[in-house]
């Protein structure tokens, strides 16, 4: 890659330049994000996965610019207009939008109204207007009246509209109305069918609004594109015609032309014309594009965010489960999974109205219970969830069960998927949510791969932000998650599998087809033999992967085989095996860092040893915590301002956090209400009731410290 975007890269995310490089070399050589931040930090200097991942994204960025200039050069050359002074200013270019204005003058265009001015052979009288060589345009436009030009105003609106175009494709003009329209209000007013169309009213704020662009918070700013995409809002930007044709007529006299009399008057109408009729559109088309632009990257990245804290969720670990998928008049689904999560049995209880089967279903939950020896209870949060616990409550369970509310989101999205039918073809799609219930309790890593972010419920305008720039980050956030968790290479699914670094869906299958035919993994080395997995994949997985009860125990932790000689190395200094020292926090204490420094593996390759020998293979997720909702709390209706309650973070966005506490409808804790604490996604907090709107069913809450 070229250092002029090995420097900007640098500059970007406050780095050196040879971190950068040595990342994109990495990158070159097949490498992944995982593994670089993981097991490259020598040559990355130590660049986090988040940082890395930046890399990665505008190293593509800047490769595709590289093909975009070879393709603009070309043609221009072609044109044969190429100047070498041309030809730098574009290989220099490092902002799209720069690029697109140096190209904007030769770019092959539609019919326009200076192409049929060109057609009628006046671009001379407009070369000669541009160029400032005449004195009284009217005496010179006389001179192209003829056949195809009827009349002096007829010439001298065609070198206008040529004039016009020109203005438009300067690249210092449109970069000075960038300037100048960045500085500007956004406004939005109310169209016809926004008071034609009562679902309009969520977007009432905006009816008569009005921002400086650069302070708009970036979820006022989707609402409004939303709104005006859905036909309920016009937005544009307060330009000022005057001060913005002044600027362009500043430009054109900045190249020492200094048009007098008639020939300024020609030219002032060339300008406005050229702003109102090409400029003020396109720039603020432009300068909005671009303030979405930011605006998606802070809700991508809250999104992210929130993602994260999904999937690395508590997990209550491997435990015999019962998942209930609660309802009224459909009854209540009830699974029972094995530790592994497999399903051993399934039926419907109804304990509520209209059947109220209680007695029935009460010995139905205990003989469940008892028969599949239940460890943990598993309660989706979606309709009939609290009177489903309150049940529970009632059924006399051992002490020993505990019973968790569940998040259902994406619970319907799975029963319905390719996915769900693959593993539950025999069942139908209540079996299989409430499968997915029970089992994201058990990991939550391990089911929420298999459902797409976006059906999660933790994002914010997630189908208004660009979906490529969404899908990158959310594809890189189920990556980070798995890899840093580790996977179990004997109990992993192929959808898990396939987030593990090097790996892929293709590696993925041909993983478990190769553990169905041969058995469990024994050794991370066997995976060699897994057809198509070839060196360079396997050293970008193995260190990922984790082989419980594997004869070598450096095989279910986080140190890479790359590197099991030094670990072989420094039981050998002490005069014990590898095995006593694996876990012996005394002895790995006594271990001289320095002393194992080689090669490619420095310090931190040697410390971050070090650490995982006295924690093998250890889960970096916290265990599942119980929670429970204030017991005299079930409606809307009960809620009272100034009442305190528990509640658990929902969704996590820019403006607020929504908060379940324990009724149909989420509570919003505005980021106002919030005394500057950071919120995290099921976090268990208390809030206080400060509103509620009954009619359109809103709950303002506070959070209390």
């Amino acid at each position: 890659m070229k250092k002029i975007y090995i420097d900007w890269i640098a500059g970007k995310l406050g780095v050196k330049d040879w971190q950068v490089d040595n990342c994109v070399r990495l990158f070159e050589e097949g490498s992944t994000i995982p593994f670089i931040s993981r097991y490259r930090k020598e040559k990355t200097g130590g660049l986090d996965d988040s940082q890395v991942a930046e890399v990665k994204h505008w190293a593509d960025v800047f490769t595709e610019m590289e093909k975009r200039k070879a393709g603009i050069l070309s043609t221009i050359e072609e044109q044969g207009k190429l100047t070498p002074d041309l030809r730098a200013r574009i290989e220099g270019c490092l902002v799209a939008g720069e690029l697109e204005d140096l190209y904007l003058p030769y770019r092959p265009k539609r019919r326009t109204r200076a192409t049929v001015a060109k057609e009628n052979g006046l671009e001379p009288l407009a070369d000669l207007m541009w160029n400032v060589k005449v004195n009284d345009p009217e005496v010179e436009a006389r001179k192209f009246v003829g056949e195809k030009v009827q009349t002096v105003e007829d010439a001298l609106a065609g070198a206008r509209d040529i004039l016009a175009e020109r203005f438009s494709e300067s690249a210092t003009t449109r970069d000075s109305l960038r300037k100048i329209f960045r500085a500007r209000r956004i406004q939005s007013k109310a169209t016809r069918s926004a008071s034609e169309n009562p679902e309009s009213s969520k977007y009432r704020a905006y009816f008569n609004f009005s921002m400086p662009l650069q302070r708009i918070p970036s979820h006022n700013l989707l609402a409004i594109l939303r709104a005006e995409k859905e036909g309920f809002l016009s937005v544009d930007l307060d330009t000022d015609a005057e001060k913005c044709g002044n600027k362009i007529y500043y430009d054109f006299c900045q190249e020492k032309r200094y048009p007098g009399g008639k020939l300024a008057e020609q030219v002032r109408m060339a300008v406005d014309d050229s702003f109102k009729r090409l400029l003020e559109p396109s720039i603020t088309n432009e300068v909005i594009k671009e303030a979405k632009e930011k605006a998606d990257l802070e809700s991508i990245a809250v999104f992210g965010d929130n993602l994260t804290q999904l999937l690395l969720s508590p997990p209550v670990g491997q435990k015999r489960t019962m998942a209930i998928d609660p309802g009224f008049r459909n009854g209540c689904k009830i699974v029972c999974l094995d530790a592994q999560g497999n399903l051993l049995h399934h039926e419907i209880i109804y304990p509520h109205p209209p059947q109220s089967e209680k007695v029935k279903s009460i010995m139905a939950v205990s003989d469940m219970v008892e028969k599949y020896g239940i460890e943990v209870i598993a309660i989706g949060n979606g309709t009939a969830s609290r009177e489903t616990e309150d049940f529970f409550k009632r059924v006399g369970i051992p002490d020993n069960v505990k019973v968790y509310t569940v998040s259902e989101d994406g619970a319907s999205i799975y029963s319905a998927s390719e996915v769900a039918r693959k593993e539950f073809p025999d069942e139908d799609v209540t079996v299989r949510g409430a499968v997915s219930i029970g089992r994201r309790l058990m990991d939550p890593l391990a089911e929420l791969v298999k459902i797409d972010p976006k059906s999660l419920g933790v994002g914010q305008y997630q189908h208004d932000v660009d979906q490529n720039l969404l899908r990158e980050k959310l594809d890189n956030t189920v990556a980070f998650c798995v890899n840093s968790v580790g996977v179990n290479l004997n109990t992993a699914s192929s959808y898990l599998l396939s987030y593990v670094s090097g790996i892929g869906p293709a590696l993925a299958s041909n993983i478990i087809s190769f553990r169905t035919e041969s058995g469990s993994f024994t050794s991370r080395d066997q995976l060699r033999k897994v057809p198509k997995l070839g060196p360079k994949a396997f050293e970008q997985c193995a260190g990922f992967l984790r082989i419980h009860g594997a004869e070598n125990p450096l095989d279910n932790s986080a140190v890479h085989p790359e590197c099991y000689h030094i670990v072989d190395r420094m039981a050998s200094d002490l005069g014990v095996s590898t095995r006593e020292l694996v876990g012996n926090d005394k002895l790995i204490k006594t271990i001289d860092a320095f002393r194992y420094v080689e090669g490619d593996f420095g310090l931190p390759t040697i410390n971050d040893i070090l650490k995982e020998l006295s924690k093998p293979g250890r889960d970096p997720r916290q265990q599942a915590q119980d929670f429970s909702f204030a017991e005299d709390v079930r409606e809307i209706d009960d809620l009272k301002p100034g009442m305190e309650l528990p509640g658990i973070v929902t969704n996590v966005t820019a403006f607020g956090a929504f908060v379940d506490i324990g009724i149909h409808e989420n509570g919003l804790v505005h980021v106002s209400q919030m005394k500057g604490v950071k919120l995290k996604l099921h976090q268990r907090i208390k809030v206080r009731v400060i509103s509620v709107d009954l009619d359109r069913r809103r709950i303002s809450l506070r959070l209390i410290f």
